[in-house]
């Protein structure tokens, strides 16, 4: 395996980004050919350290996926309609990446189409934040199955690596009605079920290229980026309190050359 630090610096950005509507893939494909970690140990690594941005979320918020288990009382979005709302976000994204998984792996994850992916999302956001704001559900027990469903079409366009999958999401909550804030939450909680699908399938076939000399180095980077991932969370959403999108929209614009230009 690579050396220790290696494991370090992907864990933070994967932390770091994996909530974030930056990308954490397209991060982690550029920060890979960097450091020249690539291949398919590498793709193997990322899924563990995905795990642990997984396993953050479901840390901050615990109490409302034990709701999804034993329904709290006075809150909606808990028990079997929580389950139900979930369902239906995870669901477009699920069946079209089955669908088309091959060709994304093959064809779409590489610093040119990742840069595209990082300016078109960076247009789209700067149209979202343009648009007349309704804030007509102002929390997460205000959530309805036609907004679920409509976040997870949204959520389609993370399968374009470099898109971000919270910038879609939290993009389509906005359109929705969703306000801001809320819409992130929903954003965090939602990827919990269809990035442990995605990433236990792409483990279960890859688990086997690691040996036991190699488990410090899954289990550094698993660690560190669940921390990275806690204060990214808590960070973004008292950062959305006070601003827009348009910051991480301005960023990527300024990302998307440079990969093309470098990499």
């Amino acid at each position: 395996m690579a050396s220790w630090y290696v494991a370090i610096i992907l864990g933070i950005v994967e932390g770091l980004t994996e909530f974030l509507p930056v990308s954490s893939t397209g991060h982690l494909i550029i920060t890979g050919h960097l450091l020249g970690f690539t291949g398919p140990k590498a793709d193997t690594f990322e899924i563990v350290i995905q795990l642990g941005a997984i396993l953050a979320v479901v840390a901050l918020y615990w109490r409302r996926f034990l709701g999804l288990i034993l329904p709290a009382p006075g809150q909606r979005f808990s028990g079997v309609y929580g389950l139900w709302l979930l369902f239906l976000t995870s669901l477009p994204a699920s069946l079209l990446g089955l669908t088309i998984h091959h060709y994304i792996k093959e064809y779409l994850f590489g610093p040119t189409t990742v840069a595209w992916a990082l300016a078109v999302g960076a247009v789209m956001i700067f149209v979202v934040e343009g648009m007349p704001k309704r804030n007509k559900t102002v929390s997460l027990d205000e959530i309805t199955p036609a907004q679920a469903l409509g976040v997870g079409l949204f959520q389609c366009l993370a399968l374009w690596p470099g898109f971000s999958r919270s910038a879609a999401t939290i993009m389509g909550g906005m359109i929705l009605g969703v306000k801001r804030t809320v819409a992130a939450e929903y954003s965090f909680i939602a990827a919990v079920p269809i990035m442990f699908a995605a990433t236990g399938y792409d483990f279960l076939k890859s688990y086997q290229l690691f040996e036991s000399n190699d488990l410090l180095f899954l289990a550094l980077g698993f660690g560190v980026s669940f921390i990275s991932a806690w204060m990214a969370v808590k960070g973004f959403i008292i950062l959305l309190g006070r601003l827009t999108l348009r910051p991480f929209a301005v960023y990527r614009l300024a990302l998307a050359p440079i990969i093309l230009l470098f990499l």
